[in-house]
Order: structure tokens, then C-alpha cells, then sequence
């Protein structure tokens, strides 16, 4: 992982060089960071400014009125720290905006909120095996004030510039302000998380049925993918589950930051979380019952290829009971001179072991 990180910090650069005309230009301003992606103002539902500096946005929304809407992608601490001063974000939610690898929460801290989302993305593959990828997780969080929302995005995926122009071609619903952005966020993490689960469903299903089928159960299924796929819905699991109290709270406390209107949608929003939160938690009792039959199988064949050892052990010990016995050099053996002796030995021994075998066949040992 600090490989990739390194990486990523290398490339970066490149990159924000690379960024199209529909992105933020930062050399308009050399005060603005390299980290904005967009910063724009909106008044009455609609997007009054593009290409100003964060410090020019809040003074437009202070002689103005509205609020300003500043994105950032994988800010260094240098980069965020003109950001919060000039909207009084506090050191601890900054410190957490700027390392990321946070938990889902939401924390008040005067008059501002912070809320980390994890975002989850699928990772497609032609065949699911005991190293596949299958969830690739990133975070976006939020801090929302009475006339301004910053989004600190990390990772490649959550994208928030599909979204903003959505919300742009609503102004009734953007007219509301900062916290209809923070619910637009909130409801299109969780529709991707819908989406996500509704895919790793697919996926236990064919392991299920992979582990159940004539030919695994012989061999005892492939444990090594059940625990990866179990490995991928636990980190699942960390993002959806400790979102439910913070869309709880957004949902049925009244807060000053979100419009009474907007709580409404939170709702639904939340009733969205819990119905995945659910079938996280259904696959995961689903994956250990897949898991014990699995290793219930291979101690099955385990004992099915004992006992077929053992059966042909018991058989060959016939005819080498006979070998052992004839094979001591005494002068009086049994039938030691008799023309047929030889003869009768071997039809002796074969009858023996052919009477053991058709026993064993019966008995469903062989």
C-alpha cells in the first residue's frame, strides 16, 4: 500500500497539470491550492461564479448572500491549511480531512459539521479466486457551515463532479443549501453501496454454488476464496455499519445546519443504509455457514479416502499373510510337495481378497 501511495503522490502532480477545462484552474489564482478540484458560489439553486479562489467565493457569499461549494481531492496539510483558516474549520476534523483512513461519523464542531463517508466501489473481475480484489474503498468528507460545504475527497473512486452537475440542474432542491449537498453526497454513497451489494450477492452466490456442486464436494470446495470474499464483505461492513448513527442523527434530530426540508430526504436515505446494512450482515452469516460446510466436506472426503485405504490395506494383507507364511524355510509346509499346491494358494488368496472386497463395496467403503 505505501507503494502505491508513493505512486499516486508522484503522478499527482501530473495530473492536476493534465485537468480539463471543466475543472478547477488553479493558475487563474496563485493563492489557490493545487488540491481544489472546483470552488463555485450558488445563489437561489444556481451557480453564479466559476474560477475564483476559495477566499474570493466566501467574499462573494459574505457581500452576496448564498453559499460556496469547494471540492478538494487528496489535500496535503500545506495545501488545506489556507482553507481552514479562512472557514474556521477545527484542527481536529482538519487533521482527520488531511490523513484520511477515518471511520464514518458525524461531529459537530461549533458551527460547523463533519461527516466521513467511505465510499465503495466493485471491483469487476472474470473470475473470483482466493487473491481477487472484490471491494476498493475511498472516503469523502464533508465539512458543512450555514453558507459554505468543503468535500475532501481520497482515493479514485466517488467522484463528485457527475453529482454537482446533477444537483446544478435541480435549483429548487440546491436553493436549500448547504445540506442539500450533504444529502445529495450521503444518497449517492449509499445508492453505491446498494449497487455494491446487490454484485457481492452474485458473487456468494456462485461460490455457494461452486462449494455445493458434485465435483467440489469431492474435493472439499476452495476455502481460500470463501475467506477473501469474507475478508471483502468484512471491509464492506466498516464503511456501511457505523454510517447508521450519524443518518440517524441527520434524519430525526433538528439540527440548525440542515433545512427542516432536507431532513425529510435523510430519511430516506437512512431507510436506504439500514436495508444494506442488513444484507452486509446476512452475507456474513451466509459466508460462515458457506465456510463450515466447505470444511465440513473436506473432513468428509478426508474420511471417505481413509477408509478406502484402509479397505484396500485390509485386502492386500491377505495375500501377504500367505506370502509371509510360505516364505519361512521349514522341511513340513502344507501342501509343501502336492502338484497343485501352488495353484490352490493363489486361487485361495484371490477368492479371499475378492470375498473382502465385495464386502467393503457393500458396506460403501470402496
Amino acid at each position: 500500500m505505501s507503494m502505491i501511495r508513493d505512486l499516486r503522490a508522484a503522478v499527482r502532480p501530473a495530473l492536476r497539470r493534465g485537468r480539463t477545462s471543466s475543472d478547477y484552474d488553479a493558475t487563474r489564482d496563485p493563492s489557490v491550492t493545487s488540491a481544489v478540484v472546483d470552488c463555485g458560489v450558488y445563489r437561489d439553486g444556481k451557480r453564479v461564479s466559476d474560477h475564483v479562489s476559495p477566499a474570493k467565493a466566501m467574499e462573494r457569499v459574505r457581500e452576496e448572500g448564498g453559499f460556496a461549494w469547494i471540492g478538494l481531492h487528496e489535500p496535503t496539510e500545506r495545501e488545506f491549511a489556507g482553507i481552514a483558516q479562512e472557514f474556521g474549520l477545527h484542527p481536529l476534523a482538519v487533521e482527520d480531512a488531511v490523513q484520511a483512513h477515518q471511520r464514518p461519523k458525524l461531529e459537530r464542531y461549533d458551527d460547523t459539521l463533519f461527516t466521513v463517508f467511505k465510499t465503495i466501489h466493485y471491483v469487476e473481475h472474470a473470475e473470483l479466486t482466493s487473491t481477487s480484489e472484490v471491494v476498493e474503498t475511498g472516503e469523502v468528507m464533508c465539512f458543512t457551515g450555514r453558507n459554505f460545504i468543503v468535500t475532501v475527497r481520497h482515493g479514485g473512486q466517488g467522484s463528485l463532479r457527475a453529482l454537482r452537475h446533477r444537483l446544478q440542474q435541480d435549483p429548487e432542491l440546491l436553493a436549500k443549501g448547504p445540506s442539500a449537498v450533504l444529502h445529495a453526497i450521503a444518497d449517492q454513497v449509499v445508492d453505491g453501496y446498494l449497487a455494491v451489494a446487490d454484485a457481492v450477492q452474485d458473487d456468494i452466490d456462485e461460490v455457494e454454488i461452486d462449494v455445493f456442486s458434485a465435483a467440489t464436494s469431492r474435493r472439499g470446495g476452495d476455502a481460500g476464496r470463501i475467506y477473501q470474499l469474507k475478508r471483502e464483505v468484512l471491509e464492506f461492513k466498516r464503511a456501511v455499519s457505523p454510517l447508521l448513527r450519524p443518518m440517524q442523527l441527520l434524519s430525526e434530530r433538528p439540527m440548525r445546519l440542515v433545512d427542516p426540508d432536507i431532513q425529510t430526504y435523510f430519511r430516506d436515505v437512512a431507510d436506504h443504509l439500514a436495508r444494506v446494512n442488513e444484507q452486509v450482515l446476512a452475507f456474513d452469516d451466509l459466508l460462515n455457514s458457506i465456510l463450515q460446510a466447505n470444511l465440513a466436506q473436506a473432513t468428509v472426503a478426508q474420511n471417505e479416502d481413509m477408509r478406502k485405504i484402509t479397505s484396500w490395506a485390509a485386502i492386500f494383507a491377505v495375500p501377504t499373510m500367505i506370502a509371509g507364511i510360505y516364505g519361512m524355510n521349514f522341511d513340513y509346509m502344507p501342501e509343501l510337495r502336492w502338484k497343485f499346491g501352488y495353484p490352490t494358494v493363489l486361487v485361495v488368496t484371490v477368492g479371499i481378497c475378492f470375498a473382502i472386497h465385495r464386502g467393503f463395496k457393500r458396506n460403501g467403503w470402496l
